[in-house]
């Protein structure tokens, strides 16, 4: 071989060595049965399994009994095979959203019937909205049943992943698959803040069409479910709730005055509050919550 010739081959070795270092990893096959819940991390492609879901029981989430029967009712439906629809729970901060979505998925999967084929729940990031198509990918074909689930789903600005959600919800030409129901929750009812509505309503030629795409995202979910302040009495009932489940010893009224002076510190009542409150007592009594 002459010398051009084997500088021709080591460069061509070079070019494939560099070009294998630089090539993403070999996806890793997903063992859906690994787990219930699952988190999918995007950059290796794949669903990472969860062991142990972090969630409140369903018996602890008071005031969203209303929510709580339809978000149940869909779910079960989905998870027989039936047609159920993508759900956007909105509203309050720390009244639970989040919370039921995890305590249904619990509720549902304890049927006697989920036994052999559970429901799998699977939490992307907002901030991986983008990749939900190469997820749809992954479950498509999967004989499971998913619920996506993304917490705290919002859109400010210049960003356009919320185009990747609306095509995988319905408008794309492949669609949501059969076996994958979407939900969400947000603060925000139309999933963008107000005034960002209101900037393109005034710079706008016109100004609902330049709206419209936007807020066009909020239909593709076909069940809202608004989420509102809780009241004196819900929140003591939060309260009381905890106490009585975690057998924490402490007089009921002053657990009364003590959990109003603790929302009226942080001008709020809400569940969350109401946990944090109980978590305050129990550290206080050197009593762990388990």
């Amino acid at each position: 071989m002459t010398p051009a010739a084997d500088d021709i081959r080591d460069l061509l070795l070079r070019i494939a060595e560099a070009l294998e270092r630089g090539s993403p990893p070999a996806r890793k096959d997903v063992q859906i049965g690994a787990a219930d819940a699952f988190v999918w991390q995007p950059a290796a492609g794949r669903l990472s399994p969860v062991p142990k879901v972090n969630r409140v029981e369903m018996s602890l989430l008071r005031g969203i009994d209303r929510m709580r029967d339809t978000l149940v009712e869909n779910t079960e439906r989905f998870a027989r095979g039936l047609p159920a629809n993508n759900a956007l729970l909105w509203g309050a901060r720390g009244m639970g959203k989040s919370s039921l979505v995890k305590a249904v998925h619990a509720e549902v999967n304890a049927a006697p019937e989920r036994t052999d084929r559970p429901l799998k729940l699977v939490e992307i990031h907002r901030e991986d909205i983008e990749s939900l198509p190469e997820l749809m990918s992954i479950v498509r074909d999967d004989p499971h049943r998913f619920i996506v689930f993304c917490d705290d789903l919002s859109f400010d600005g210049d960003d356009t992943s919320y185009k990747s959600l609306k095509a995988v919800l319905e408008g794309g030409i492949e669609g949501r698959p059969e076996n994958v129901v979407f939900y969400a929750t947000s603060n925000r009812r139309h999933l963008l803040p107000r005034d960002m509505m209101d900037n393109e309503r005034s710079t706008a030629i016109n100004p609902g069409e330049a709206v419209e795409e936007k807020v066009s995202l909020s239909d593709r979910f076909g069940l809202w479910l608004g989420f509102h302040k809780c009241s004196q009495d819900e929140y003591l009932e939060m309260v009381f709730g905890y106490s009585a489940r975690f057998g924490l010893d402490q007089d009921r009224a002053v657990l009364r005055a003590q959990a109003l002076e603790w929302a009226t510190t942080r001008g709020a009542r809400s569940g969350r509050t109401a946990w944090q409150f109980i978590q305050d007592v129990a550290g206080r009594q050197g009593r762990a919550l388990t």
